[in-house]
């Protein structure tokens, strides 16, 4: 996958110029070389980037000459989310390198579909070590066999091409069908009857001394 890059001599504050005509600053370095500004065209970095990703080797073309290189890291404008900035990692071809590889989740999980399972997806990456021609673009999780309740795919599961070291234990989940959670029942409290009897007699007495009182009141104003 072949990349045209510019040298530059614009930084700072300057560099908005260039984005303005369709064209993103980067930087080339790697292990024992001195880093080189550059410049590509917007439009075609986000199609080899769309492509490539961060663990697929780029051939970038600077001045007749060819550097495999890792897209190492992207920054975007915070407010356009457009790609301000570009730093490209020279590799040697003939050296193991260390690069974390995404995971694509295919299909659908039966017992989410069939059982009401909740699809829990614990990684999105895993870290490998490879030459950078065998480093696989992405490893594809199949979810179709997750066909029960607490049924898992591991790390171990995933199929690896020849030449990649996974630097992860191969025991770790990477996904599971989850039980769907119970429905909490809340029972409602008995209601304490023992203060309304006791204000049911209380009351009660409350009547009676009153009659009481009523019934010994001596009558007045007869003759």
């Amino acid at each position: 996958m072949d990349l045209s890059a510019t040298t530059r001599e614009i930084f700072g504050k300057k560099v908005k110029t260039l984005r303005r005509e369709g064209l993103i600053p980067a930087e080339l370095y790697g292990r024992g070389m001195k880093n080189t500004h550059l410049s590509v065209l917007a439009k075609e970095f986000n199609k080899v980037f769309k492509e490539a990703g961060t663990n697929t080797v780029v051939h970038l073309a600077v001045g007749g000459k060819k550097h495999p290189a890792l897209i190492y890291d992207v920054v975007r404008d915070y407010l356009t989310s457009d790609i301000a900035h570009v730093d490209f990692y020279e590799v040697r071809m003939d050296e193991t390198i260390k690069a974390k590889v995404p995971l694509e989740f295919m299909g659908e999980a039966p017992a989410v579909k069939e059982k009401g399972a909740v699809l829990n997806k614990a990684m999105s990456e895993i870290e490998v070590e490879a030459l950078p021609g065998d480093l696989p673009h992405r490893f594809e999780v199949d979810l179709s066999v997750l066909n029960d309740l607490d049924k898992s795919i591991y790390v171990k599961d995933l199929a690896v091409p020849k030449g990649v070291k996974v630097l992860v234990d191969p025991e770790t989940v990477v996904a599971t069908a989850t039980p769907p959670a119970a429905e909490e029942v809340v029972e409602a409290a008995p209601a304490d009857v023992t203060a309304v009897k006791v204000e049911t007699e209380e009351k009660k007495a409350e009547r009676t001394a009153e009659k009481a009182a009523t019934a010994e009141k001596p009558e007045t104003g007869k003759k």
